[in-house]
């Protein structure tokens, strides 16, 4: 086998055309890159640098695709050709990369390999896990139902995404809020559960080719124990099979015992863990 090569795609539709069947083979394991992508192409994720799209080819054949929009993290997919890693992070020894996110054990060398090279200190942030749902198990439903939310909402979900970037994303990097809550809005898939009032979130978002991505997820402290989270993520995921995606996705946070259990209990299924990485100054 020949030494892996990088190659930079100028476009989104290019990074597709050179990498799309590799990554929609795998389409759970991808389901993050083939959403920002999808973003990307619906023009929904500005950004004031450069974006990344990587194709780390063998032979020939692609054996490693990876995505950076910033100021995110570099997203690697699944790696066919261990010696991919090598290849790609000393291709980017000239990016100033905040982090990489991606399969455990192939997220751990290049951010081993990068930080080296570039001086800097890595440092795992946090493991998750990638869940897929083809089938939802509806949980006992508490009082309420779901609905979408609506402009007169922006302001509780302006304050509970913030809510839940300091509660689930400590060291996630500046966003904001308002613009994406308002962007959010604007694309719909923004679901309230409503007992009363809203007392649970659930958004979705991110399409894929056959599915699509929930997150974030979050109920104030005073409302949980009480089913409402469980019941809008089911309810919110199944609106989506509903509409004829073949697919949901989430992302997990392993040392939340208790959303891994809920998610499991409405049928989501357990794919693959990720790692993400910070790289300390």
């Amino acid at each position: 086998m020949s030494s892996p090569t990088v190659e930079q795609a100028a476009t989104v539709d290019a990074f597709l055309d050179a990498a799309g069947p590799f990554l929609a083979a795998r389409e759970a394991e991808h389901n993050l890159i083939l959403g920002i992508c999808s973003t990307v192409q619906a023009r929904l994720a500005p950004a004031d640098e450069p974006l990344d799209f990587l194709v780390v080819r063998s032979d020939g054949a692609v054996v490693l695709a990876a995505v950076r929009t910033p100021p995110w993290n570099l997203v690697l997919s699944e790696v066919d050709d261990p010696t991919a890693v090598v290849a790609l992070a000393d291709a980017l020894t000239d990016r100033d990369l905040p982090g990489v996110l991606g399969p455990t054990e192939s997220a751990g060398i290049f951010a081993e390999r990068w930080t080296l090279a570039a001086g800097r200190t890595p440092r795992l942030a946090v493991s998750e896990r990638i869940f897929r749902l083809t089938e939802v198990r509806p949980p006992a439903p508490p009082p309420g139902r779901l609905r979408t939310a609506r402009l007169e909402d922006r302001s509780l979900l302006i304050a509970w995404f913030k809510a839940f970037e300091r509660e689930a994303l400590p060291e996630a990097l500046p966003v904001d809020i308002p613009i994406l809550v308002d962007r959010r809005l604007d694309q719909g898939g923004m679901y309230l559960w409503d007992d009363g009032e809203p007392v649970s979130l659930a958004a979705v978002g991110s399409r894929t080719p056959h599915g699509i991505r929930v997150g974030p997820v979050y109920t104030p402290p005073d409302r949980r124990g009480r089913g409402y989270a469980s019941a809008c993520v089911a309810s919110a995921s199944q609106a989506q099979l509903d509409a004829g995606l073949d697919f949901v996705f989430l992302f997990t946070d392993l040392a939340n015992l208790t959303s891994n259990h809920i998610y499991q209990a409405i049928g989501y299924e357990p794919v693959r863990d990720v790692d993400s990485w910070r790289f300390d100054r």
